[in-house]
């Protein structure tokens, strides 16, 4: 090869890299923009003031078993291992590490192997392989395979594969604990239903007393037939009360048979349940900043922002070289007998370089859609971060409410109670008149409801306040920590080839 030739090649070698380079597509101006929130800044000192801090405070995971009812224990047992949510959630865990294993694979080599037996004619009019005859040709061969991960692209996607694993992972517990919490509620609901199901009945008795009271005056001439139809009216809608009270005893069941993964015939053999006695209002003392990894929901977002941000780092490495070996190698041969011999083998080895020069822009659309899933996912792990800090401020009020309203509830009660007793004597002696008697009996009833409904509002506050503490969830250590400052937009511009 003359000289000449040689300085002109290597021109024309210069100039297509050059064309290549000069035309590589570019990662310039784009990035994401969000920026995690820091629990710091979200500043809850004075909303929590007043309340009983401890940092043993935060919830164990059985927290329900603090009241120390075994049949709910039970329950909560039986659900985890029957509803079929839980089986649902599991098996996006399987999907979610399947994947990650997938993309794992993706990174290492592939090595294949095979044989055929292949017959064919060939006509005598194409020399020098034609025979006229029908021929047979054995081969076998190994193939290799290897796509270089020159900038740690497929490290990246394996990463996002594990980061969304751990996620769904997350998101698994997160089921378990908001089954429990429901299982626990529905428990607290079905116990206040009976609690309503005995005012219902108390009320009946009352009405059903004062009518017949009311019967013997209309009788003596006390007391008119208008009386009479007013209190035989009042006992008919008691009757109905005392209905429609029993069928929420029957529907609250049904509620929790369901969140048991079972038919309506189970909710036949739970035994009644009472309202329990609540504990005395604490909450953690190194409330919000701890509570970044107590909430499942939220280590959930931490590890979809991680996973986020490594689908960037792959969609940046689409833009550079890649680098791919492959190579094959085997036996051909007409009969089994010559298959194995070195004469008849076959070997290719095809190390090859690629580069992206025009795309269309499809490069930069991919890479701007992964900055933008990047700043979603930053956004929802924000409003799971706000929404967790409000979420245990607004518990801790309604408790602090509740137990100031259960308080005077059953103060206003008490006086409903005697009240009532003192009208019924009246009314009996012939001193007090009916109008009045109705009227203090109607205040029981109403004092009587509102108690029952401020005590099962409260025991349905302290659960949804463990839940809102995490529900006893304890994260693995490898949590990722997150930047808390907006990206470099220049950082983009450093994986242009």
């Amino acid at each position: 090869m003359t000289l000449s030739v040689i300085k002109r090649r290597t021109g024309l070698l210069s100039l297509l890299a050059a064309l290549a380079l000069s035309g590589c597509a570019s990662t310039g101006g784009l990035h994401p923009t969000a920026t995690p929130l820091q629990p710091d800044s979200l500043h809850a000192e004075r909303s929590l003031a007043g309340v009983q801090q401890d940092a043993s405070a935060w919830p164990r995971q059985d927290w329900w078993k603090s009241i120390g009812d075994a049949q709910l224990d039970k329950l909560v047992d039986e659900a985890l291992a029957d509803n079929p949510d839980m089986t649902l959630v599991d098996a996006r865990v399987r999907v979610a590490l399947a994947e990650a294993g997938a993309a794992d694979a993706a990174r290492k080599p592939t090595l294949n192997g095979g044989a055929s037996i292949a017959g064919a004619r060939v006509p005598p009019l194409l020399p020098p392989l034609a025979s006229g005859h029908f021929g047979v040709i054995r081969y076998g061969y190994l193939s290799f395979k290897w796509d270089i991960d020159l900038w740690g692209g497929k490290r990246a996607a394996w990463e996002a594969a594990v980061g969304n694993a751990r996620a769904t992972e997350v998101d698994a517990q997160a089921a378990r604990m908001k089954l429990s919490a429901d299982v626990v509620q529905a428990y607290f609901d079905l116990a206040g239903a009976y609690a309503q199901q005995d005012l219902a009945r108390d009320e009946l008795q009352r009405a059903e007393d004062f009518l017949k009271l009311t019967s013997k005056r209309v009788a003596n001439g006390i007391d008119s037939k208008f009386s009479l139809a007013r209190i035989q009216g009042e006992t008919a809608s008691d009757r109905a009360h005392l209905e429609a009270a029993q069928n929420t005893v029957r529907t609250s069941g049904l509620v929790l048979a369901a969140l048991l993964g079972k038919g309506p015939d189970r909710a036949l053999a739970i035994q009644r349940p009472a309202l329990p006695a609540i504990p005395a209002l604490a909450i953690p003392s190194d409330l919000p900043a701890d509570l970044l990894g107590r909430r499942p929901d939220v280590v959930a977002a931490r590890w979809r922002v991680e996973a986020a941000s490594k689908d960037i780092k792959v969609a940046k490495t689409k833009f550079l070289p890649n680098l791919s070996i492959s190579s094959l190698a085997g036996l051909i041969a007409p009969s089994a007998m010559d298959l194995f011999s070195l004469t008849n083998r076959f070997y290719t080895a095809s190390p090859a370089v690629s580069l992206p020069i025009f795309e269309g822009g499809a490069l930069r659309a991919n890479l701007a859609g992964k900055d933008a899933a990047r700043d979603i996912a930053v956004a929802q792990y924000n409003q799971t971060l706000v929404h967790a800090i409000n979420q245990v401020a607004g518990q801790v009020d309604d408790l602090r409410s509740l137990d100031a309203q259960v308080q005077d509830a059953e103060s206003a009660r008490a006086s409903a109670e005697d009240a009532y007793k003192l009208a019924m004597q009246r009314y009996r002696a012939g001193v007090g008149n009916f109008l009045e008697a109705l009227s203090v009996r109607q205040e029981l009833i109403a004092a009587e409801q509102q108690l029952a409904s401020l005590r099962l509002q409260r025991s349905n506050a302290w659960a949804s306040l463990n839940e809102a503490l995490g529900g006893g969830f304890r994260p693995a250590k490898d949590v990722p920590a997150l930047a808390t400052t907006t990206p470099n937009p220049h950082d983009a511009d450093k994986a242009k080839p």
